[in-house]
């Protein structure tokens, strides 16, 4: 019997992490899922994995908490003993404002979680992986954002800027473990259908903005979660240090 391949989906109660875990689950994969918020949500999402066959380990974590997540893997080690997927989507907006009335708190905060937390992630996940290290390879996939690019000016500039950074530490670490047997690739979306907006306390945003996109539509997770699939497939083994836009064009 070959053993099914291990994938560990940071942020997977809700929305694109959900999405992910479930199609990851339907196409073959047994799953390490982590949450910190959304209990029911997550519990649903296992629930729904191991209804397509999945051997699933529901762990709570701060994603931006190095403990929380070495302790994360360490489920993962005890359940599994490989990793073969990381895909890094918790992450958070924080709240939305202009620069100018901005705070270093906020600013502090979504980078201890979109850029320390992600680095921390693919550093436990790298250290099994690397084939110097006796681990036998395997694909990163981050969860970046097209606010990286757009710069979300008088709204979310902290958070475009924490995107922006998650895009170079997907170059940089491509190109530092490629030798490893380890790609690293990352996912930009766009406007999805999820409820980050109305979270960051500004719902009516989706009608400004859907507009402005060529597609005139939002995307869903489920179509980000295809891409994240693509990039840890098969399909694309010579892609690495990219960036997939899923945007609608925007």
């Amino acid at each position: 019997m070959v053993d099914r391949p291990v994938m560990m989906v940071t942020g997977a109660g809700r929305g694109i992490g959900a999405a992910t875990a479930r199609l990851a689950a339907a196409r073959g994969h047994d799953l390490l899922l982590t949450w910190r918020g959304a209990q029911a949500a997550a519990a649903a999402t296992a629930e729904a994995c191991r209804a397509s066959g999945a051997a699933v380990e529901l762990v709570q974590a701060d994603a931006g908490d190095p403990a929380a997540t070495a302790a994360a893997f360490g489920r993962l080690d005890a359940r599994f003993g490989r990793i073969d997927a990381l895909v890094v989507n918790a992450g958070i907006t924080g709240p939305a404002s202009d620069f100018l009335t901005s705070s270093d708190a906020t600013w502090a905060e979504v980078f201890r979680v979109n850029v320390l937390g992600l680095a921390s992630a693919c550093r436990q996940a790298a250290q099994r992986m690397a084939t110097s290290r006796g681990g036998a390879g395997g694909g990163i996939v981050a969860v970046s954002s097209r606010a990286a690019q757009i710069g979300s000016a008088f709204e979310f500039v902290h958070y475009a800027a924490s995107k922006g950074a998650v895009d170079s530490l997907v170059l940089g670490l491509a190109r530092e473990l490629g030798g490893e047997g380890i790609r690293v690739n990352a996912v930009a979306p766009g406007m999805i259908d999820t409820d980050i907006h109305a979270s960051a306390g500004i719902p009516e945003r989706i009608g400004r903005i859907v507009p402005g996109i060529p597609l005139r539509r939002m995307g869903s997770p489920e179509e980000v979660a295809e891409c994240i699939l693509f990039l840890l497939s098969p399909q694309a083994a010579y892609v690495n240090g990219a960036v997939l836009p899923v945007g609608g064009g925007r």
